[in-house]
This record gives structure tokens, sequence and C-alpha cells, in this order.
């Protein structure tokens, strides 16, 4: 996409968009046919497809799109639902999915067509969580697709607390340290360090800056965070040593895989929604991240404020910038529940 879609404070993402497409009024043809129609929808300035012609588009079945703002993406996966596709392809990184399937949820519902990712941004740690290897091309996925290779995954759906408008649906959510770390993340991306790689370098500036900085340090920093079972009513306990609104660290994800091959929530994760919480940046527990990140636990470690959660529905108040998807998005007042199930062709 182009840089409006990205500019969250400039867009309506919790508003409506006009609805003249008539989006889930359509009448849709039927899938199924002989020849799949497939439509992708193509991030021309993601990593790997700047300068590169797509895809089989000369193809009569291959409708192939580039929208530039968030109102023509919103339009041409309308179209795409009204002609009925039978795949529906995201041809850019993580970002761009994002966008496609926040767009896409009132046109689709729970009725998505099957989604074929082609891995082409910085990072793609969706294409680690499916995994797809990195030169995933549109010829390769439609061959999986013939042998009935998919798998199901539930995005998470980030929605304004006040019930106004839409929700946005996405994989990884991130505040405090995270979002710090996917800042350093994007000066290696500028230095020429992509995927993995660029994830293992965020993660050490990280844990070297929370762990030698001082008070004081940007590293060590906590951003006040209140976190809320909607079905309990409860507060998420605090068992940090700094203040009881602040959270040093929360990380929200549906993904069962991860870069570099961590394991944050253990060696079987399973499908639904999952949380970690570090309350505050005790040393020693920076200095145990690795270890915690590939699947270290135990009771000392929750006594100290490093926790797992499997959760379904809770607010988030959160006041600081966060991350979803490798995107910036403003303070506020959220719900965070799970979104529809949606298959995805793997190898």
């Amino acid at each position: 996409m182009h840089g409006s879609i990205y500019e969250f404070e400039t867009l309506p993402i919790f508003g409506e968009l006009g609805r003249r497409d008539g989006a889930r009024n359509a009448t849709q043809v039927r899938r199924g046919r002989a020849v799949p129609l497939v439509g992708i929808v193509r991030n021309p300035r993601s990593h790997r497809n700047k300068g590169i012609a797509p895809e089989m588009a000369d193809c009569s079945n291959i409708l192939t799109q580039t929208p530039r703002t968030r109102e023509e993406l919103h339009y041409t996966l309308a179209e795409f639902s009204r002609r009925g596709i039978d795949y529906l392809v995201v041809d850019g990184g993580d970002g761009t999915v994002r966008d496609v399937l926040s767009c896409g949820a009132d046109i689709f519902g729970d009725e998505w067509p099957t989604l074929m990712v082609l891995p082409k941004g910085k990072t793609n740690a969706l294409a680690v969580d499916l995994g797809l290897p990195t030169h995933w091309s549109l010829t390769q996925a439609l061959a999986a697709a013939h042998r009935g290779r998919t798998v199901s995954r539930r995005p998470m759906r980030l929605s304004s607390a006040d019930g106004n408008g839409r929700g946005i649906l996405g994989f990884v959510l991130g505040t405090g340290v995270f979002a710090r770390a996917t800042e350093a993340g994007q000066e290696a991306h500028r230095r020429g360090a992509f995927n993995s790689f660029a994830v293992g370098l965020s993660i050490l500036a990280a844990i070297v800056g929370a762990l030698f900085g001082r008070a004081g340090n940007v590293w060590r920093a906590s951003t006040p965070t209140r976190i809320v079972d909607r079905h309990s009513g409860r507060l998420l306990p605090y068992d940090g040593y700094g203040r009881a609104d602040e959270r040093f660290l929360t990380f929200a994800t549906t993904f069962e895989r991860f870069p570099l091959g961590a394991r944050p929530f253990g060696r079987n994760p399973g499908p639904g929604l999952k949380l970690a919480v570090i309350d505050s940046p005790v040393r020693w527990i920076v200095a145990l991240l690795p270890a915690i990140m590939f699947g270290l636990q135990g009771r000392f470690l929750t006594r100290n404020g490093a926790k797992r959660y499997s959760v379904n529905n809770i607010d988030l108040d959160i006041g600081g910038a966060f991350i979803l998807d490798g995107e910036a998005f403003p303070a506020g007042r959220y719900v965070l529940d799970e979104g529809p199930q949606i298959n995805f062709v793997v190898p």
C-alpha cells in the first residue's frame, strides 16, 4: 500500500467508510470453478516487490489490484467478494495483511475466501507462523492450494472501547519495551537486516538497554497499562516492583510459531489468544529474557511479575503508543478479542 493506509491518525480506523458498494449485500458468484478465480491485493512498496512486476498478471483468472488508499482497498475487496473469488492473495508484508483483514472484516464477515500470503515485507512474522518459505511464490501457493494444503488461524480483533466503528484485525500486539524494540528493528531494516535476523537484533538491543541502562533510560521505562478480563471484570494482578498501573512489557498474539524458533508460550501453545506480561524491568528477569522467550517457566518468574495467560476477551487501557503488526498506534482504551477463523494456504 501507499503511505495513507499506514498513517493511523489520518484514517477512520474505528469509523465507518461509505457503503456505496453494497459490500455485504452484493450477490456473490458461486466459488468452486474448474479454474479458480484469484484476487490479489499487491503492495508495490513492500520490500521484495519494489521494481518487480506482479506474477501471472496476464492470466484471465488472476485479478491483481494495487489500491493506494484505505477506501480503495475497501472497494477492491468488495468487488472481489461480489465476483466470488476462490482465493484472496495478500502480496506484501505483515502490515499489508493487517490492512486487508481489517478492511475486509465487514465485507467477508465469518465467510472469508481462502487466503494466500506472499511474504514480501521486511519481517513477515505471519509467514513464520504459517511455515512459509521466504521466497514463496504465487505459483507455489496455487499448487499447494490445489493439493488442499491449508491451516486455520484466528487474528486478534482490536476495537475501540466505546464501541464505535469497526475493529482492526492483526496477529501481534506489543507495548512498552516491545514497541521500542520494534523501532530498533526499523533501524536494522535501514541498515539492511531483515526477517529473523532483524528480529534478533531488535531483541538484543532491548535486552542490553534494559539490563545495563540507568534509571530513566528509555529501555527501562514502563508504559501506563491497565488490563481487565471482561468476563470476570477482574484487573490483571501486578507483581512487579514499580507502579501497579504500569507494565514494562505486554505482548499479545494468536501465533503458534515464532521467529528464531522462540517458544514464549511453551512448546505447544495451541490456538487462541495468548498474553505475556512483564510487570517491571527487574534486571535478573531481563537477563533471563532469552530463556523465557525459548520456553523457560516457573513460579519464581510469576511471583516476580513475568506471567503468561490464555485469554479471550480483555480491556486494554494503554497510556502510550503500541505496535500492531509492525506499525505504531496511539494510546487509548481498547477491547481485544479473537476475530474470525480464516484458512491460509501453506506448503
